[in-house]
């Protein structure tokens, strides 16, 4: 079939975790032989920060303006089978209007930022969706499950809402038999409300407890952030080293921004490239985790300082395996870019084989 997609940035992670998915899911579609077409709006932070400036399992429209991106994608979109806009797409309104108006094939809405969006439309904050626009696709494609999915389809609309949450790369994450550095790290981009748990589960337990050693990774930490001098920090961690990162940690931390807090079923993806790597994860809690891994055996869940502590100083090394090694297994069973295609391609079937019919 023939793909195409208006996302946020394929050609660089810097800042976002967008990237990642995008590029696992082209791979995975051109591998399966199907044509894909990725159309990116040319802004200067991430023309600035790329780190895969040339993607080599599909075709790259890098676009300066609205006209040059209906001018040069109109015919690709017109025959595509399937046309997926994402989340945060620059001038995103106008880019779904014309991708729905254009579309010969499926539409899809591909949100990796679904409470973020929700709340945006409760404030009449219109950046990149208008509540008018989400019942003309024909299927809205949620990175948050649960409750969200019927909001979706009975408040705003959504004529099939379907959870497609963040996924992992099987080929690019896996294991690596490394000495650990440090005994928790975290991988994220600052945000102001991520930031009151960082401190909670990691910053305080490294003042706590000096002789263990941390680290934190991304972009955009306010300089006056008092990191304690067992927290080593690095500003960017390009996604082919994500490995290596994960593999020098003994846990990880996975946490939330207070809008997937509140709507539950919103992994991120951080967390599940972390478990394919084979580290084992501690995260914040938040509703329906539960039914994504099982706590205590795949995941380790914490509320407080002292938890954390004690999970990094007490939970014995074969324990602490164990929960790797299952978590890396739910995650290759349900959360790979091949899973996420299967569905993409069971979307289409219907309408291909109608197509194939006449």
């Amino acid at each position: 079939m023939k793909v195409v997609f208006a996302g946020l940035s394929i050609t660089s992670s810097w800042g976002n975790g967008h990237a990642t998915n995008y590029r696992a899911l082209a791979r995975e579609l051109a591998v399966r032989g199907h044509e894909v077409l990725f159309c990116e709006r040319d802004m200067p932070w991430y023309a600035a920060h790329r780190d895969l400036p040339q993607p080599s399992f599909c075709r790259l429209l890098l676009y300066s303006s609205l006209a040059e991106l209906q001018a040069r994608a109109g015919g690709a979109v017109g025959a595509a089978d399937l046309v997926l806009v994402g989340s945060y797409v620059p001038e995103g309104v106008a880019v779904a209007t014309w991708a729905i108006e254009q579309a010969g094939g499926l539409t899809a809405f591909y949100d990796i930022d679904t409470p973020v969006t929700l709340s945006k439309l409760d404030r009449r904050d219109h950046e990149y969706l208008e509540p008018r626009l989400v019942g003309r696709f024909d299927v809205y494609l949620s990175f948050t499950g649960g409750p969200t999915l019927a909001r979706l389809e009975n408040h705003y609309g959504a004529r099939r809402a379907l959870a497609f949450h963040c996924l992992v790369d099987e080929q690019a994450y896996a294991p690596l038999r490394l000495e650990p550095r440090w005994d928790l790290g975290y991988l994220g981009t600052y945000s102001p409300d991520r930031q009151g748990s960082l401190e909670t589960l990691l910053i305080e337990p490294a003042r706590r407890a000096a002789p263990l050693r941390f680290v934190v990774a991304g972009p955009q930490y306010p300089e006056r952030t008092g990191w304690p001098r067992n927290v080593r920090r690095i500003e960017h961690v390009a996604p082919a080293a994500h490995p290596r990162f994960y593999a020098a940690q003994r846990f990880t931390l996975s946490v939330s921004r207070a809008e997937m807090l509140r709507a539950g079923w919103s992994p991120s993806v951080r967390l599940f490239e972390a478990a394919a790597c084979g580290v084992p994860v501690i995260s914040d809690r938040w509703p329906g985790v539960q039914e994504l891994f099982v706590p205590g055996e795949e995941i380790l869940l914490a509320d407080s300082t002292e938890e954390v502590l004690v999970l990094l100083t007490e939970l014995d090394e074969g324990r602490r395996e164990q929960i790797a090694t299952r978590a890396r297994e739910r995650v290759l069973r349900e959360h790979t870019a091949a899973r996420r295609v299967d569905l993409l391609e069971e979307l289409v079937r219907p309408l291909v084989s109608d197509q194939a019919a006449a």
